[in-house]
């Protein structure tokens, strides 16, 4: 017989909600106020949250055991075979000293950071996060960012601030996808009214990134980049979001935003360039290295940005999952079929499958494994001996954001299977006509606890829907702003923070990263929150 989820166990969803968040406090007070590191911070959350289901919530031993563990699995595998990977292709450039020629090759481009970041961070982490997702362009952009020269909690920092407005397009689409597939509504419909207020966070992303490192006066400097920047990429995704769907709108937006300064950079630089305090003036001298010098030190990341797109591509991810042994399947033991949700969360009694599916072969991660042994040739003096040393090297590196990611996503698993989550859903609909407001927040929840906007759609997207047909919001604009309002929690995701703190060599750290984030999160979380509800009334006109 299934164990059956309750929603409001002291008999209150209010007073059922405070408890249900006890595990986030935690995590809350451990990173920002103890300044803990990660994978203790984690512990000490996961601890809690095994605590309350339990006692409070009645969930059965076995069940909480197998769901953390379940949740467990899925943050080795694809969450930090991602990661490995990706550091490890960072790792091997630096060994080889073509690093060196990527940062000569951006520095004769533009030496100002604020322009680094924009090419970096904006730009080219948004074209890895529209084909792969799932942590990966914070991994690689927050490499390169420290590889040119940002002290690591700046380079981290910038990464995950830059790192919004794509999310919710990611991963060719998914978390629109999902969100759609989940509450029934149209996808294209969905996909454009993301595509209408998305669009207007990336036009101040630019700017609030300079402004972040620089501040207001400076950031003026290069105003000319921030316009063209924010522009091109806003002007790409909401064409792309409203005309053709989800699937193309980051690595539209990602092209038309690379293009388009280096065009700008061709006829206009800064009048001074700017350097962090303590940086030393960069002396480059002679005319650099050749042109086929610098593609040939670029060439892993341009072949991983091939492969990442390939991979990203439903049709072939589909003929590799259709290779023989490529795909392993099984329901997680002591969970499967163990759990039953109830309304009003589901309309009628639903069992919560519980299934693991080892996609070897698809997986993100492997893309970039594949990239990396490809430009291994292209590397002069490095062969695959140095190649395979470097990555047990970079394994040894990441083993505290192992047990980081695990537990985190363990803990976001127990709280799903708990129905702890379900219950924080539910408090938000009760806000009434105050709804619109809230919705993006309860995106934001949800990329909080499972560190990804299509975990976040996938739990709260119905629920959005529901809840807007019984006060009058549009469906479609509530379930969108599910996932626009999900992209600003992705900086301060205890999972994206484990990430980025492996990727710049700073474990240890995160509560000091999410001390550096979390104002910018609760700061454009507030800016969707409020367009969303004036989308309800003034700027009703904005939706198709």
């Amino acid at each position: 017989m299934p164990w059956v989820q309750q929603y409001a166990p002291v008999g209150g969803i209010a007073g059922s909600a405070c408890l249900a968040a006890i595990p986030l406090v935690i995590l809350f007070y451990m990173l920002a106020v103890r300044q803990a590191k990660g994978h203790v911070a984690a512990a000490a959350g996961l601890i809690g949250a095994l605590l309350v289901a339990i006692l409070v919530w009645g969930m059965p031993v076995p069940l909480a055991i197998s769901a953390t563990l379940n949740g467990a699995a899925f943050g080795l595998f694809p969450i930090i075979w991602i990661v490995i990977t990706a550091v490890w292709v960072y790792n091997m450039t630096v060994e080889s000293g073509e690093f060196e020629i990527i940062k000569d090759s951006l520095a004769r481009l533009t030496d100002d950071r604020r322009l680094q970041a924009l090419f970096i961070a904006f730009a080219f982490s948004c074209f890895i996060e529209g084909t792969a997702g799932f942590g990966t362009p914070v991994a690689i952009a927050a490499a390169m960012l420290v590889g040119l020269g940002f002290t690591p909690l700046w380079g981290a920092g910038v990464a995950l601030i830059a790192n919004t407005a794509p999310v919710a397009f990611g991963a060719i689409g998914v978390p629109l996808i999902v969100a759609a597939s989940v509450s029934g509504l149209d996808q294209l419909t969905v996909s454009a009214i993301a595509g209408r207020q998305l669009p207007i966070l990336a036009l101040i992303v630019p700017f609030w990134v300079c402004v972040t490192m620089c501040g207001f006066k400076r950031s003026l400097e290069v105003l000319p980049a921030i316009l063209v920047a924010g522009i091109a990429f806003a002007g790409a995704q909401f064409l792309l979001a409203n005309f053709h769907g989800p699937t193309l709108p980051d690595i539209g937006s990602a092209i038309a935003t690379i293009v388009a300064l280096v065009a700008l950079l061709k006829v206009w630089k800064p009048s001074r360039i700017f350097r962090f305090p303590g940086e030393a003036e960069s002396s480059l001298g002679g005319s650099g290295y050749p042109a086929s010098t610098v593609i040939r030190a670029w060439g892993p990341y341009i072949v991983l940005a091939v492969f990442v797109f390939f991979w990203g591509l439903p049709e072939f991810k589909k003929i590799l999952n259709g290779v023989p042994g490529a795909v392993f399947a099984f329901n997680w033991p002591f969970l499967h079929g163990e759990v039953l949700k109830t309304a009003p969360i589901v309309p009628q009694d639903t069992v919560y499958a519980a299934k693991f599916t080892l996609n070897w072969l698809s997986a993100g991660g492997t893309a970039i494994l594949l990239a990396g042994l490809v430009s291994v040739p292209m590397m002069p003096n490095y062969g695959y001996a140095r190649a395979i040393a470097c990555f047990g090297r970079t394994f040894r590196q990441l083993i505290f954001p192992i047990y980081t990611i695990a537990m985190i996503l363990g803990l976001a698993f127990l709280m799903n299977y708990a129905g702890m989550s379900s219950t924080l859903g539910l408090a938000f609909t009760h806000t009434g006509w105050l709804f619109p407001f809230f919705s993006p927040l309860l995106g934001w929840l949800g990329v909080f606890l499972t560190g990804s906007d299509t975990s976040s759609c996938a739990l709260f997207g119905g629920m959005q829907k529901d809840t807007a047909v019984a006060v009058g919001m549009s469906p479609e604009l509530a379930v969108a702003s599910n996932a626009s309002g999900g992209v600003t929690a992705k900086m301060i995701s205890p999972q994206s923070l484990s990430v980025a703190t492996a990727a710049t060599n700073m474990v240890g750290q995160e509560g000091n990263l999410f001390r550096f984030t979390i104002g910018h999160s609760i700061a454009m979380t507030l800016i969707l929150c409020v367009l969303t509800y004036l989308q309800t009334g003034p700027l009703r006109f904005m939706l198709p």
